[in-house]
């Protein structure tokens, strides 16, 4: 591609030793540049692109867009005020505006961002479409499918992964969008057809310093969308009931508290704790859309929790707005088996065993409100402190498990910092470890607190009894929690089927 056209797409501020090129392609990362290459110097939290500049002009890049003058490099290089927006524009030109070709969705939520996007998915390809996916397990482009690096890539994988989709011929895809990716541009220059907005809680406030910070980043999703574009909220959570009015977007919302939202939940039934519900088409406007829908339909789910009915609940919106037919979505979420660790049930015989990513503050609430209406005996818990997250989190987390220790009758929580299953950078800390101890002494709770995560679990199993459930709660300290739960249980229990008790393994990415 001609180098001018390509270098129109972004705003120059100052040039160095400017000569025309024929670009062969882009890069931002100095171990992949090519002969002919533009080089995007990013500047991130460890490293900054621009120390790599001169080993970039040696592999043969050609020019180089900068956020400031490199000396001794021979290559012409273009200042820009931000180099990451650069590389989206840049992007997004050399590979002829992709995400324009296909109806796009952009799925963000603090908790729910994976299952709401595998449930799209799985609603999509049910109608017989052509999809792609991206997010934090994998990235789908078509019919070639390749694990994740990141849940959201850096823009110019972005671009190049939605070139594939075109090339594989995709009608629709979804994607995750983080925070992180919406702070850092990585989604610049994306043509999203529809945006949501699933939840909002406290989390990753060490990265962007302040949940205000994180709460603007998520926001920009739909404050950045325009009137061509529909963005879906849930009602029930107020900091995403608070963007409503704050988008140029076309707005659908849903809710089951909120009797204002567009589209209802009625009659919810989680006493097994898969869900069934009845979903209400309020709002039945513009007629194009939804004049084949039935004003109401009935949703059964395979996969538990009422969280997986908020994240349901978004995934049918985009259905409606796509104009997938009500059974087709029946269907779908109905066979939808889960995605790994979002309360997943790993273990049901005469007991339950449930394996779920206690994230945050606002995880754990839905998590245990969903526990409290489920049938069962006695309900367990054994936790996983999140280590290297610092103390708030760790105290927020705490305080939410203490919320619903007396209404969920439990008699003491068993905690572990999981000291052999995780590696430095999530190790438990001494103030860490204190802060969770001194909730739990605070709100007069009995704790057990173990170094290793199968003790903390073998002691869980010990007092586990038919008709009990025993919760596997945490982060990356409980990713192993399903494989050390299911051995034990092979030992314990050795009448049971050695396929039958470690089903919950099979393709599983965690902790194997």
């Amino acid at each position: 591609m001609d180098q001018t056209i390509l270098l129109e797409s972004i705003n120059i501020i100052d040039n160095k030793s400017e000569k025309p090129v024929q670009v062969t392609d882009l890069a931002y990362h100095s171990d992949k540049v090519k002969e002919g290459n533009i080089f995007v110097c990013i500047r991130g939290y460890k490293t900054d692109g621009h120390l790599f500049l001169k080993e970039a002009e040696k592999k043969g890049a050609a020019a180089a867009v900068v956020e400031y003058f490199v000396d001794g490099v021979a290559i012409p290089q273009y200042r820009v005020e931000n180099s990451r927006l650069a590389l989206a524009a840049l992007a997004d030109r050399f590979y002829d505006h992709p995400s324009g070709k296909f109806k796009l969705t952009g799925i963000t939520a603090t908790n729910g961002k994976t299952t709401t996007t595998y449930m799209t998915n799985a609603i999509f390809e049910e109608q017989g479409l052509k999809t792609g996916m991206i997010g934090t397990v994998v990235v789908k482009t078509g019919d070639r499918i390749r694990p994740a690096e990141l849940t959201t890539p850096e823009s110019l994988d972005l671009h190049r992964y939605f070139q594939e989709m075109v090339e594989q011929n995709v009608t629709h895809a979804v994607m995750e969008v983080s925070s992180s990716g919406l702070e850092l541009n990585r989604v610049g220059c994306v043509d999203f057809n529809t945006v949501v907005v699933n939840n909002i809680s406290r989390e990753h406030i060490d990265l962007h310093g302040s949940f205000e910070a994180y709460f603007n980043a998520k926001a920009s999703l739909v404050r950045n969308a325009g009137r061509h574009q529909w963005a879906v909220f849930n009602l029930d959570c107020p900091y995403t009931e608070s963007l409503v009015n704050e988008t140029k977007a076309k707005t659908f919302t849903y809710g089951l508290k909120n009797r204002e939202a567009d589209c209802l939940v009625n009659n919810l039934d989680l006493s097994s704790g898969r869900a069934r519900f009845e979903v209400e088409i309020k709002r039945k406007e513009p007629v194009e859309i939804f004049e084949n829908q039935p004003a109401a339909f009935t949703i059964e789910l395979s996969v538990l929790g009422l969280h997986s009915v908020y994240n349901a609940m978004a995934a049918i919106l985009v259905g409606l707005l796509h104009k997938i037919p009500a059974e087709i979505m029946q269907k779908a979420l109905k066979s939808f088996k889960g995605v790994e660790r979002r309360f997943e049930l790993i273990f049901e015989d005469d007991y339950k065993v449930i394996d779920d990513h206690f994230a945050n503050s606002g995880n754990i609430h839905v998590t245990l409100e969903t526990l409290k209406m489920m049938e069962y005996r006695k309900v367990h818990m054994v936790y996983a402190i999140r280590g290297s997250r610092g103390i708030t989190v760790n105290r927020e987390n705490a305080e939410a498990i203490a919320y619903w220790v007396p209404q969920l009758g439990l008699n003491k929580v068993i905690a572990t910092t999981s000291s052999g299953h995780v590696g430095e950078k999530d190790l438990v800390t001494a103030e860490e470890k204190q802060v969770f101890q001194s909730v739990m002494d605070e709100a007069g709770i009995k704790t057990e607190i173990y170094a290793e995560l199968p003790e903390a679990i073998s002691r869980g199993l010990a007092e586990t009894e038919s008709g009990d459930v025993l919760l596997l709660a945490g982060c990356q300290g409980m990713d192993y929690g399903a494989s050390v739960c299911l051995g034990q249980i092979h030992v314990l229990r050795p009448e049971l089927p050695k396929e039958l008790v470690f089903i919950a393994l099979k393709n599983r990415v965690a902790g194997v």
